[in-house]
């Protein structure tokens, strides 16, 4: 080689010159441009060194070209890299005068080098300046066609990807997007576990065909490590300049047959938390309206992907914390069947603080548990599981059934307590001021179940029912009909540590069907107590034959199912809840003829007056497909009188029974009320002002027959109403 030591390398601005190249310098923050003699002539200006407002230089490029000019460069700034479009400089006339290529970079202005990936975004370019045939070759147009194809695509896949729930879901997406002009047929999705690469999924390759990418350590040199480490993207044209770049990884890729191939960070909230790799059949010269698109897409899968595996992260959390609210076996109690069902309300987490349980006791007894702990969030789902724990052991150790539920609630009514005392400690100690310098009150976060707890004996079928503000239950005939049983109950539990909890017995027959559940079986949808229980009547008188498994898919389904839409509640407030569900129902028992008619049985306490309200809703729910209302007023009126002469003439309680026999259209209802008392009851002449006395003219008027029954040990006074009696004639 021949070195001749008197020459000299060529002066920049004689190579400027030779080539016709304008050097210029960007400044955002002033909003000035400095140009030289070369790139003042290229621009329209006159070839002098100038400095101009961006105005002036917006003026002189077409409109178009600038908004893209200022695309490019935020698309380079991100990537790191060159800025470089074709523009159109236009005169004063408007007409194109030429068109330049212009090169562009960040400058840092700390080192007057170029701006580093994650160096933070500059005010100042710096660039060259050239004039561009009018036919370059090598040079696509971009034509208006084009670019509205690009925004539509965009917010097609946009939309694609913001729907998609999961992450496979969301690589389905990806896979079908078509690029306008330039689509992959071939896309990869890679993750990082540790320090390996994974692959999440792929599309347009063979099965197994990852197999030489999973678990490949990020210091491989392959393009989407390189990616994963550094955050920019890696774009290559051909295969040549990929076997270049990455000789070691070239014959894992070579087979695949492609041509070209983009890899690009995906970058969620700051972080790069893999890569995508999008292979194209045909070359590809990744244009910067291209490399646009790709950026566009590679940020938006990735804030896909990052929902999508909150969101499964999240289902998986919910699915642990109901797997603890169910029973960890199937129930199986002799003589007994029992079906059970958990909904979490939608949204978030989908936990809360509904639960049940199913608890085998020593004395061969079954105890049933169904709660509502206040709330829908991580706190009350972790209550619920204490409470359910501490129920069980309270349950197992032998005691009754008002004792468990005195003991949960000092159990309870004693965590919130401590809960409070550290929120107060905290806030005490400074731990406990919020954002804005408030100090954060523990009595706020306090918090109370409802709870249902029944002991069942399978061999009798007594139940012993202890409610804590929780629904009643509620019993189905054998001709399915539902009734509510009205229960004596307490306080919710956690609210007072010393409340007592009575107990109420009531006897389930065989081929009748106990039904627990939360208020959110209720009240979901808009409805109140009244159209809620409404609702899930007409479930059961819809299907009367059904076993338990049927009846509560269609309970669960007509709250939460498309069925619900055909039992739309009276409320504005249609807001979600918890679910929780238990039935229970006694076997056939041989021997015993199973029950064809209704029949309830109430109590009424010289104590509880209140109880005569729920008696005749007892008997209003046992009539409600009754052919006469005003048979069904009458009776209840009736009722109303006898219950009332127990209360006030007699010291003692008072014991309806009422049922319905016979086939429907010529059915007879029997009501009696038992007391204690052997005082009869006689008729009287109550004058016009009289307030009392008018009881048994009541009977004579609206019963079809009535009586007074003497027995060992008090009275009982029935009456009987037949539905196809004529109405009573009142001439």
């Amino acid at each position: 080689m021949r070195t001749d030591q008197g020459a000299s390398p060529p002066q920049v601005d004689e190579v400027l010159d030779a080539t016709g190249t304008g050097m210029w310098r960007w400044d955002h923050v002033a909003g000035l441009v400095t140009l030289d003699a070369r790139a003042a002539r290229l621009m329209g200006l006159k070839p002098e060194p100038a400095t101009v407002p961006t105005a002036a230089v917006r003026a002189r490029l077409h409109a178009v070209d600038f908004v893209e000019l200022d695309r490019i460069i935020t698309l380079a700034a991100a990537e790191g890299g060159i800025a470089e479009e074709r523009l159109r400089v236009v005169g004063d006339d408007g007409g194109v005068l030429r068109t330049v290529r212009a090169r562009l970079r960040y400058l840092n202005t700390r080192t007057n080098g170029p701006r580093r990936r994650g160096a933070g975004a500059g005010a100042v370019l710096l660039g060259t300046l050239v004039e561009a045939p009018e036919n370059a070759s090598g040079q696509s147009a971009v034509t208006g066609d084009w670019r509205r194809a690009r925004e539509a695509f965009l917010l097609d896949a946009g939309r694609a990807l913001a729907e998609a729930r999961s992450t496979t879901e969301v690589l389905r997406v990806a896979a079908n997007l078509a690029m306008p002009g330039f689509s992959p047929d071939g896309m990869a999705v890679f993750g990082v576990r540790g320090d390996h690469l994974s692959v999440i999924g792929h599309h347009g390759h063979g099965p197994g065909s990852e197999a030489a990418f999973t678990d490949m350590p990020l210091t491989t040199p392959y393009p989407a490590t390189e990616v994963v480490r550094t955050g920019r993207a890696v774009y290559l044209a051909g295969p040549a300049e990929y076997e270049r770049r990455f000789p070691v990884t070239w014959p894992l890729a070579a087979p695949f047959g492609r041509q070209s191939w983009a890899f690009l960070p995906l970058v969620a909230a700051g972080r790069t938390v893999g890569a995508w790799m999008a292979a194209f059949g045909s070359r590809v010269t990744f244009t910067p309206d291209e490399r646009s698109v790709l950026s566009t897409v590679a940020r938006m899968l990735a804030q896909a992907l990052s929902r999508a595996y909150v969101r499964e992260s999240e289902q998986e959390l919910a699915a642990g914390l109901q797997r603890t609210m169910r029973p960890v076996h199937r129930p199986d109690i002799k003589g007994m069947t029992v079906a059970a069902r958990y909904v979490p309300t939608g949204g978030g987490l989908q936990v809360g603080g509904d639960w049940y349980d199913v608890i085998p006791l020593h004395s061969g007894r079954t105890a049933l548990v169904i709660g509502d702990v206040q709330g829908h969030d991580v706190r009350a789902a972790a209550l619920m599981a204490q409470l359910r724990v501490a129920l069980r052991a309270y349950a197992s150790e032998g005691h009754s059934a008002e004792a468990v539920l005195s003991r949960a609630s000092r159990f309870l009514a004693g965590m919130t307590r401590d809960h409070v005392a550290d929120a107060e400690a905290d806030a005490g100690d400074g731990g406990g001021t919020g954002a804005d310098g408030s100090v954060a009150d523990g009595r706020d976060d306090a918090r109370f179940a409802t709870c249902l707890y029944i002991e069942a004996d399978p061999v009798n079928g007594t139940l012993d029912i202890v409610r804590a503000g929780h629904p009643d239950p509620a019993v189905r005939l054998p001709d399915g009909t539902l009734m509510v049983r009205p229960t004596a109950g307490g306080l919710p539990l956690g609210i007072d540590p010393d409340t007592d909890y009575p107990t109420t017995r009531l006897a389930l027959g065989p081929g009748e069907t106990l039904m627990m559940c939360t208020d959110g079986l209720i009240e979901t949808g808009g409805h109140d107590i009244e159209s809620g229980w409404a609702r899930i009547r007409a479930v059961f008188a819809e299907r009367p034959d059904a076993d338990l498994e049927e009846l509560a898919d269609a309970l669960v389904q007509a709250v939460h199912g498309p069925p619900s839409h055909h039992y739309a509640g009276p409320l504005t407030d249609r807001r979600d809840d918890d679910v929780a569900l238990l039935l229970l129902s006694r076997d056939d028992v041989v021997g015993v003829p199973r029950g064809t008619g209704r029949r309830t049985v109430l109590s009424v306490a010289q104590t509880d007056a209140s109880r005569i309200a729920d008696a005749r809703g007892q008997l209003r729910d046992l009539l409600y497909d009754w052919a006469a209302p005003d048979q069904v007023d009458g009776a209840v009126l009736m009722l109303s009188e006898m219950l009332t002469n127990v209360l006030v003439h007699t010291d003692g309680d008072a014991l309806l029974v009422a049922e319905v026999t016979g086939e429907r259209g010529g059915r007879r209802l029997r009501v009696e009320v038992a007391d204690q008392s052997d005082e009869l009851p006689h008729r009287r002449n109550p004058g016009e002002l009289a307030s009392s006395g008018r009881g048994l003219i009541l009977m004579d008027m609206l019963a079809g027959s009535w009586g007074v029954d003497p027995r060992g040990e008090g009275k009982a006074i029935w009456f009987e109403v037949d539905e196809d009696a004529p109405p009573p004639h009142w001439g």
